[in-house]
């Protein structure tokens, strides 16, 4: 979902993934919960001049150096400057319109987010493999006895 607005008025939202990350539960967010994610680490959000709406919104995944057609609708960011300090954050998606931040990995933690909707069906599929990734985290959670 994209939310009720500024994500981070939702308070209760944020201690509840504070306390994935804490207990090691693998993570993640999509669109919202990206906006979660990064408020969880402290990384602050902000209302973008001109949201993101619709299909066709070119992503690069910094990790395959692949492009990747996404489909989006939100109106929040994640800081920019304030992930690129962060050290435990890599930054694993830019938007290639306008270098926004499209994805992160907490390092350390089985835990990761995109800014899009790879779950759009009607849209563009080439963001599927998250969800094999995000299957491997709770493979690796689950085999480690949790």
């Amino acid at each position: 979902s994209n939310g009720p607005g500024d994500p981070s008025a939702m308070d209760y939202a944020i201690v509840s993934v504070k306390e994935l990350l804490k207990e090691g539960k693998p993570t993640f967010g999509i669109c919202l919960g990206h906006q979660l994610l990064a408020l969880a680490n402290d990384i602050p959000t902000f209302k973008m001049h001109h949201g993101h709406r619709g299909l066709n919104h070119p992503v690069k995944n910094l990790v395959t150096g692949k492009s990747e057609i996404t489909t989006q609708n939100h109106g929040f960011g994640v800081d920019p400057e304030a992930v690129r300090k962060a050290e435990h954050i890599e930054i694993t998606h830019l938007n290639l319109n306008d270098q926004s931040i499209e994805g992160i990995r907490i390092k350390g933690k089985p835990a990761f987010s995109v800014q899009y909707h790879p779950e759009a069906t009607p849209g563009p599929h080439d963001s599927r493999y998250l969800f094999d990734e995000f299957i491997e985290l709770m493979k690796t959670y689950m085999a480690s006895g949790n």
